[in-house]
Parts: structure tokens; sequence; C-alpha cells
């Protein structure tokens, strides 16, 4: 496949990498073209523009940073609806809203291309692996027809059903992941404010009906005052917004979730921004 992928973050360089080693032939487009150079190094094809990367390419996979760059991406003059030719499948894997998710699907039908969301999970070590789980929506024949592709950065990939379904269950992981996060990190809390071995005390009940994947891989990481990004706070506190947004005009309630997400300001607010998700353990304290 000749496949054009826009956004070379944390996640894209690792699936832009998993695609060419499967054999597609990938041309990558970045704001920051620095961040490219060592894909297009390893035989990406750099190109100077959104456009240039749109057009004639079988597939467009985009994957940026928040709803408004998606827009500025989909719909700008010099962007990828304008731009691609006709019966080219466009996938967009940004964590974003579901809303926006059908108008690309709507207007991208109107000018005779196919639309998938299909938003990922599975953080830094997924894309590297090609393990991320996808979770995607629109017209099932589209999906079929990408499964090889999707197949090449993904281990679990899921059909959710009609466009916007994918951003939805992504929601869903989002909700989740904010729980078990905040009770992992409270754990580790409770265990230093009464005197206990926090590495102990995560090697003792990880393995049991307390255990995640958000204790062991991410909580943990605060053990070694490590903060390093595998899934950048800010963009967290972007998933969890866009959740809890979702949630209201459901008519839903979400306060574990926006008990977390006001968290998670105030520490964006001290320039905490750029961490990875486990900061959220710094608003407990040391």
């Amino acid at each position: 496949m000749n496949i054009g992928f826009i956004g070379i973050g944390i996640m894209g360089k690792s699936m832009v990498r998993n695609l060419m080693k499967a054999g597609h032939e990938v041309a990558v487009y970045n704001r920051t073209k620095a961040k490219a150079e060592d894909v297009v190094a390893e035989g990406a094809l750099w190109c100077d523009s959104v456009a240039e990367c749109a057009a004639g390419r079988d597939i467009v996979i985009t994957i940026v940073g928040y709803p408004k760059d998606v827009e500025e991406v989909y719909f700008g003059e010099n962007g990828i609806l304008k731009n691609c030719a006709k019966g080219t499948v466009i996938i967009d894997m940004t964590t974003t809203s579901p809303k926006l998710a059908v108008r690309i699907y709507e207007e991208a039908k109107a000018l005779g291309l196919h639309a998938l969301d299909a938003p990922v999970t599975g953080g830094d070590a997924g894309a590297k692996a090609g393990t991320l789980t996808i979770l995607a929506g629109g017209d099932k024949e589209v999906f079929d027809s990408c499964l090889p592709v999707l197949e090449a950065m993904g281990k679990t990939i899921r059909y959710e059903g009609k466009a916007g379904n994918g951003q939805h269950t992504k929601m869903c992981n989002q909700i989740a992941i904010a729980g078990a996060l905040s009770g992992a990190c409270e754990a580790i809390a409770y265990a230093k404010a009464v005197g206990l071995d926090t590495r102990l005390m995560l090697d003792s009940i990880s393995t049991g009906a307390a255990g995640s994947f958000q204790m062991t891989n991410v909580a943990a990481k605060t053990l070694d005052d490590n903060y390093e990004p595998g899934f950048f706070l800010k963009h967290f506190i972007k998933d969890m917004s866009l959740a809890s947004e979702e949630a209201l005009a459901a008519g839903t309630r979400l306060d574990v979730l926006d008990q977390v997400l006001g968290a998670c300001r105030k520490l964006e607010a001290q320039g905490m921004g750029d961490l990875g998700t486990q900061a959220l353990m710094k608003y407990y304290g040391k």
C-alpha cells in the first residue's frame, strides 16, 4: 500500500516504522520536520505539506494532538479532504471528539472518500512493539479492506460499529484508566503515609485482584522518580475532557473521572503537562 502518515510523535514514529517493516511505502509529514528525520533516514518519504502527503495515496493516516489539530489537518485549505483522490481511505487515529469523527466521515463520503475513526491504546511501548489495541468506527467493508494495514501497527483490532464509535470506545478506555491510575497512586500515597515499603507493597498487591497495567507499568515508575512520558499528561487531560463533555451530553455523571481531571489540570497549571500520566502521583505529594 502507498500510505500517507501525518503526525510523527511518540506514537506515530513507531507506527510508521512498523508499517515500513510490513512492506508498505510510507510518506510522512509533521509540523516539526526534525521529529521525522530518523524515519526518513530509514526509508520514509518526506512531504513538505499535508496536501502533498495526502495526494495520490491509497490510505492516509493521522495521529495528531488535539481536536483543533485534527480539524486543521482535515478541513484546512491544504488539508486532507481537499487533496485526496476519490476512493482514498482516511484513518484518524488521534483520540478526538466522536462528533468530529462523524463530521469527517460524512464530509469524506460526500467527496467519494472513505473514513474510519480508529484511536489506539497501548502507549509508546505498544506502538514500538506493534501491539496496539485499535478501536475502529465506520463502514465495515472499509474496515475489512484496511485490516492488513491496521494489523501492521496493532495486535488487537476491533470494529466498534458506525462512525464515531471508535472514539466513544476510546472514551470508555480513558475513563477506566483514570480510575485505575488514581487508585494506584492513592495506594502508594497511603503506603508512604503509614510507613510501608512501597515497592514491596506494589509487588504484593499487583498480582491479585487489585492489579492493573496502570499499577504495574505506569504508577510504579514513580518509585524510581521516573516521570518520562509514555503518554503525556496534557494529552490525558484532553482525553478526559472530551469524555466528560460527551458524558454530560449523554446525561451521565462521571464523578471519579471529573475528580481525576481536576487533579491533572492543577498539575498542568504547575507546568507538568509534558510529564507522563504517572505525574498524577505528584498531586498526592512525595
